[in-house]
């Protein structure tokens, strides 16, 4: 339904530009160019237990149980890096796939690099970066993860692990901060973070003797994190303590008419229509803001979608796969003069959504996955050819 509901509004909103423009030379004419499935521009890819394969179609992925989406494979986080060298050259991204490792992209290659100390039985996501090197969050689910319950998992400080970098060179993850040096609250795990790119606000949850506490602590380093480990983290960063409206507020979902204006700007001609919450993050940035786009007196659901802010470009994905984009992809010209392209992803099976994506040169590598109310089953992403796509059509 709500795929149905995007896409109705985003040809209703197409022609009326349309019309709009024969009128009023001024107003700007949004284009749409469709990905079709029959094309050649673009590649399905799907995650087994151990690793990533190609698939012909989202549906014929081999049928995988349900689970909470904190246990199982799927991409939990993702950003593009902002650095001259990956801008202009290489364009590189990563992606954070709970319970298999960091997804690394390079314009149309990419790898899988696997941890399975660190990922196989923990929750990962909350991808940030510090100068260009990926840092992200793991911990154990007290409501769905039985390991947490093993009595050599709450007696080995060094198992709980929180805050870890990856290093792109070495293909490697080494954890940074540990929740033990943050508290010595027993059975403690850092559940949720924000970094404001300065300061760390992190709420931890603790069970003891059947109890369940929830803290929040405001750290940050004395020292680059980059070179801080768990042996040495409790000297070199200070801590203070927060409390639960202040989290929340970090949290807090923010009015759509103070998101960035160049989002707004991309979005005009259907954000007055349509309700939806847009996650909003900037390439090798800190934590991404939440906005909600608020309709007065709609029964619609809201949509869920996902912007990147670069330099040179912004785009937005929905989760239906309707993809706008402005600007100039790294080593090409400005698409259209700046003005804004609509794209439609194909189209995916009933239950499945586009959940969350990045661009690597010019190649567009979109997350998907099979989902239902707080479980996911089936997973992947979709690589397309932007060249392909939009470069080579608007010549």
């Amino acid at each position: 339904m709500k795929k149905i509901i995007l896409t109705c509004f985003l040809l209703g909103i197409t022609l009326a530009l349309f019309v709009a423009c024969k009128k009023n030379q001024n107003t700007e004419y949004v284009p749409e160019i469709v990905v079709e499935n029959t094309k050649s521009n673009h590649q399905w890819f799907y995650f087994t237990e151990s690793g990533v394969e190609p698939i012909d179609l989202p549906q014929k992925v081999p049928n995988r149980a349900f689970q909470p989406w904190t246990e199982t494979i799927r991409i939990s986080s993702a950003n593009s890096a902002s650095s001259e060298e990956y801008t202009q050259n290489s364009g590189k991204a990563f992606a954070v796939v709970n319970r298999l490792g960091m997804l690394c992209f390079e314009k149309d290659n990419f790898y899988l690099a696997q941890d399975v100390m660190l990922f196989s039985n923990r929750t990962a996501e909350n991808l940030v970066f510090f100068n260009d090197t990926p840092l992200f969050s793991v911990y154990k689910s007290s409501f769905f993860n039985p390991s947490i319950q093993d009595p050599n998992y709450k007696d080995d400080e060094m198992q709980h692990n929180f805050l870890v970098q990856f290093d792109s060179a070495a293909r490697i993850s080494y954890p940074l901060v540990n929740s033990t040096n943050l508290t010595k609250e027993p059975f403690t795990e850092v559940v949720d973070y924000t970094w404001d790119g300065e300061n760390w606000l992190c709420s931890l949850k603790s069970i003891y003797n059947g109890k369940v506490n929830f803290f929040y602590l405001n750290w940050h380093p004395n020292t680059p994190i980059l070179s801080i480990s768990p042996w040495i983290a409790e000297e070199n960063i200070t801590i203070s303590e927060s409390d639960v409206d202040t989290f929340r507020a970090s949290k807090a979902l923010i009015d759509y008419s103070l998101a960035p204006e160049r989002i707004k700007k991309m979005l005009t001609g259907f954000s007055s229509k349509v309700p939806f919450i847009l996650e909003i993050k900037s390439v090798g940035g800190a934590s991404s803001r939440q906005y909600e786009n608020h309709i007065e007196n709609t029964q619609e659901m809201e949509l869920k979608a996902k912007a990147i802010i670069a330099e040179s470009w912004s785009s937005v994905l929905f989760e239906d796969g309707t993809l706008f984009i402005e600007g100039a992809l790294p080593g090409k010209h400005i698409l259209r003069g700046g003005k804004t392209i609509a794209i439609r992803l194909p189209k995916l099976p009933d239950n499945f959504v586009y959940s969350d994506f990045v661009i690597s040169g010019t190649t567009l590598y979109a997350a998907w996955e099979e989902t239902r109310f707080y479980e996911t089953a089936r997973s992947g992403f979709l690589s397309v050819d932007l060249d392909a796509t939009l470069y080579q059509k608007l010549r």
